[in-house]
């Protein structure tokens, strides 16, 4: 049997990420749920319009939907990021002022995150890695 090191998951996991707008889609689906937990509280403050606020957990939950698909099919980022940004602005007239303002806010970022993810990019290098790398390559 062939068990996974547990040195092998972290690169594996770098790599992953790396390939995809994964802080992105994680603020979204986190302002996602974090409006749905603020639907259930029970204060004198939560407010439920239409049909039994069906509205004020539709919209968070596709947030955490969107947030989900971006990590898992980073392809269509653009829809999604697109379609986050307008759930989270919305979720401000249907789910308690956006979950008071901090889910509204984690779904925009995370929104704009992904719209701004471009695919296929070197990374960064910082200032040591550049000299390190000039030094070696001067005579």
């Amino acid at each position: 049997m062939s068990e996974r090191s547990p040195d092998g998951l972290r690169p594996a996991f770098r790599r992953w990420r790396a390939g995809r707008p994964f802080w992105g889609g994680l603020l979204l689906a986190l302002g996602g749920a974090e409006i749905l937990v603020t639907e259930k509280a029970s204060m004198k403050v939560v407010l439920h319009i239409g049909m039994q606020g069906l509205a004020g957990y539709l919209l968070p939950a596709l947030m955490v939907v969107c947030g989900l698909l971006t990590l898992f099919s980073p392809g269509q980022r653009l829809f999604y990021s697109v379609t986050g940004v307008l759930l989270s602005l919305g979720s401000w007239v249907t789910s308690n002022l956006g979950g008071f303002f901090v889910g509204m806010t984690l779904g925009v970022v995370g929104s704009c995150l992904i719209f701004g993810w471009l695919p296929d990019q070197e990374p960064r290098r910082s200032r040591r890695q550049r000299r390190k790398e000039a030094a070696v390559g001067a005579p």
